[in-house]
């Protein structure tokens, strides 16, 4: 139980954060916005590390961690705070949700955990539904770039959560997520220029959405979102996310009046197919193609026994 609540905590933070995202675009820049939401939540994993009791990560570790938080916390978040500038909310979270399919296919690539027959099947689904999403920037409903960024973050989460998982056997969650944290603030620092205007010249509001996407969805998502993948797998981890778009969806349309068009939504309705049928078990293959060729003997068997 305290599996699925800390699961689904950090599903409604991160869908909350596509909203967030798209509504303080209009006044702060990808940088800036990734920066500041860096700062506050690297204070808030801070305060966590605090009261948790982090532990000092093993230097052999710590590249490996550094390329983790620099994947996971600055360039996911220029990618995918770029593509919303473009997209709209529920249209960045279906894209974005391409990430268990990704951690699969890298799994088969670079785990040596082979092409299973789920993925050759999902694959193409998902892969369509990129196509036609993509395929509205024709008629000028999104950019094409946008999808691209979105789909580049989809790359970095599904590959961040392979790294993570392997980073999680010799460092606890909480020391790993603010180490992390801290490598990604550090990378983002070029933008500090831009984030002293932006605040300047940004309402209230805005910069509170911010603050809020550092306090909430970050320190406290990551590290729910660590607490769980330390304890599942991170494909059963990943499959959680399938009920993000889903609540962007109704978030966006109540706080932000968007809607995507009717070959969006298809679109990404076949994204979210593809990832669900990669993650289907192969023993449900495997038994079907069992029970067909037993159908198949008892029909010839019974042609055999009885040829009139």
């Amino acid at each position: 139980m305290r599996i699925l609540l800390a699961a689904l905590t950090t599903m409604v933070l991160w869908a909350s954060s596509f909203v967030v995202i798209r509504s303080a675009g209009e006044h702060f820049g990808p940088g800036s916005m990734a920066l500041l939401r860096m700062l506050v939540g690297s204070a808030g994993l801070g305060s966590i590390a605090l009261i948790a009791g982090a532990r000092r990560p093993r230097v052999r570790e710590l590249p490996l961690i550094v390329v983790w938080g620099v994947g996971w916390f600055t360039i996911y978040n220029l990618a995918l705070n770029q593509a919303e500038t473009q997209l709209d909310a529920g249209t960045a979270s279906m894209l974005v949700n391409l990430a268990p399919l990704i951690s699969v296919l890298l799994g088969g690539l670079f785990l040596g955990e082979g092409f299973p027959r789920p993925l050759l099947l999902g694959a193409p689904l998902a892969f369509l539904g990129v196509v036609l999403i993509g395929a509205s920037s024709w008629t000028g409903d999104v950019a094409l770039t946008g999808v691209l960024l979105a789909v580049l973050a989809a790359f970095l989460y599904g590959g961040s959560t392979i790294l993570q998982k392997r980073l999680l056997r010799h460092t606890d969650a909480t020391t790993l997520t603010l180490a992390g944290a801290l490598a990604g603030t550090a990378a983002l620092l070029p933008w500090s220029g831009e984030l002293v205007h932006d605040i300047a010249h940004a309402p209230a509001s805005a910069t509170t959405g911010v603050v809020y996407l550092g306090l909430f969805s970050t320190a406290l998502a990551f590290t729910t979102w660590g607490y769980v993948l330390a304890r599942s797998t991170a494909g059963k981890t990943a499959t959680t996310s399938y009920i993000v778009p889903v609540l962007v969806l109704l978030m966006s349309a109540v706080f932000l009046g968007e809607i995507p068009t009717p070959n969006m939504l298809a679109g990404g309705a076949l994204c979210l197919l593809g990832v669900l049928v990669t993650r289907m078990p192969i023993r449900w293959f495997t038994r079907r193609r069992r029970a067909r060729s037993a159908a198949a003997g008892e029909r010839v068997r019974a042609c055999t026994s009885n040829p009139w």
